[in-house]
């Protein structure tokens, strides 16, 4: 069996199989494959093609040999600015046009380049304009500066291919994840082979994955003027993952914590670099869900465990804290499948609560999470929305419903149709 393909990979090389129309990005999370997607689509297609990390020197431009004779030492500088980006493209346009059948650039942590977004215009809108064909793909480890310049410079330029974290049939097929393996190590490639060494799989996850994400890709690229508060509130909302808490309270848990507002953006930012996202309550108006306490859920399920403190045994024991393992792994499939017209929410009203309520146009679906772990809950929660919203689908998720394996394997937007 040859190594596991991502669903984007083939959707990569269709779009590379096409007269280039728009700039392909590929962005998404942290440590999700992306290079891995790119490098495999690569070579699976029929043109000539150059990869470059921002991150890595390139001999070709350097005008190196491609590696040392034994015994050198060579040193590449590490200038990486629009002069550098301009030169590559110039050069692959040459080869595209040379060769006919054209060709693919590929840059990879293309935000670490200064101005990279309007450098990329200038010259893609000089290639629509004598029509070369060459094929640009642009990748990023920060979605919130990708999607920034992206958005800002590049509309209507780009075509995204949006990388989320590993779905459970993904991690069960390549890792042979089963879904209690899933459900505590979450959906990180790059740390499966740590799941027999829990110590080596708990730093993976802290050091290699939260920290990089959060120091490289968000305060790095972001202004963020309280840096310990934001760490603090990613560590505060992954042990309160899945469970409702008010910014008030959030302000009463963490030192420094400045005010809701800050509190609300710290959010967002963790969110867009696929940490941890805080979702609306649901209602008729969009103030109120604005106004609402953030429902806090973790994006990958590993996030949540590797800082608990429990080792997959107790985990799997404390009813309690494996049924919100299996809620949270139900909002972190929702969130990371859900199409941009699909909104994701949770309801309650005094005792009555629905874990999560899915919208698309006037159709809404609520969905109650039952693990079989925890205590059963009651029900009135789901029958009271039911009686208060149109066009409601009830849908209960574990026990005495859809299979919770089931479930995780079906996209969020599949179950609104």
């Amino acid at each position: 069996m040859g190594p596991f393909q991502r669903s984007h990979v083939t959707t990569l090389t269709r779009r590379l199989a096409e007269s280039p129309s728009r700039i392909i990005a590929v962005f998404g999370p942290r440590q999700t494959g992306k290079t891995f997607i790119v490098r495999q689509a690569l070579e699976q297609i029929h043109q000539d093609s150059r990869y470059l990390s921002v991150d890595e020197p390139d001999p070709l431009t350097l005008g190196l040999p491609s590696a040392p004779l034994a015994g050198e030492a060579v040193l590449l500088p590490q200038v990486r600015d629009t002069e550098w980006l301009v030169e590559n493209w110039e050069d692959a346009r040459r080869q595209a046009e040379r060769l006919g059948r054209g060709f693919v650039l590929v840059f990879d942590e293309i935000q670490k380049v200064p101005n990279w977004s309007d450098t990329i215009k200038g010259l893609w809108d000089a290639d629509r304009t004598r029509e070369c064909p060459l094929h640009v793909v642009i990748l990023g480890s920060a979605p919130l500066l990708m999607q920034s310049g992206l958005n800002e410079s590049l509309a209507g330029r780009f075509e995204p291919v949006n990388v989320t974290h590993w779905s459970l049939t993904e991690m069960s097929l390549a890792f042979d994840f089963s879904l209690s393996e899933y459900l505590y190590f979450g959906g990180y490639p790059g740390a499966a082979r740590f799941v027999r060494d829990p110590d080596r799989w708990r730093d993976y996850v802290l050091q290699a994955l939260v920290g990089p994400n959060i120091e490289r890709d968000i305060l790095a690229m972001t202004r963020v003027e309280k840096p310990a508060l934001l760490k603090r509130l990613f560590e505060l909302g992954a042990a309160y993952s899945g469970q409702i808490l008010s910014y008030n309270k959030m302000v009463g848990q963490l030192q420094d914590a400045g005010n809701v507002t800050t509190l609300a953006r710290y959010l967002d930012l963790l969110s867009s670099a696929g940490l941890l996202t805080g979702l609306s309550k649901y209602a008729n108006q969009p103030h109120r869900r604005r106004a609402s306490s953030p429902k806090l859920n973790v994006l990958n399920t590993a996030l949540m465990t590797a800082g608990s403190g429990y080792s997959f045994e107790q985990a799997v024991a404390d009813r309690t804290f494996w049924g919100r393992i299996a809620e949270s792994a139900v909002g972190a499939h929702l969130f990371n499948t859900a199409t941009s017209d699909v909104g994701l929410y949770y309801w309650r009203e005094s005792s009555n609560e629905v874990d999560f309520v899915l919208r698309r146009g006037p159709r809404l679906v609520a969905i109650e999470v039952k693990s079989g772990l925890r205590k059963t809950t009651s029900t009135s929660g789901m029958a009271e929305f039911v009686r208060r919203f149109d066009s409601v689908r009830p849908l209960v998720v574990g026990e005495g419903g859809v299979p919770l394996n089931e479930f995780l394997s079906v996209p969020a937007n599949e179950w609104v149709e």
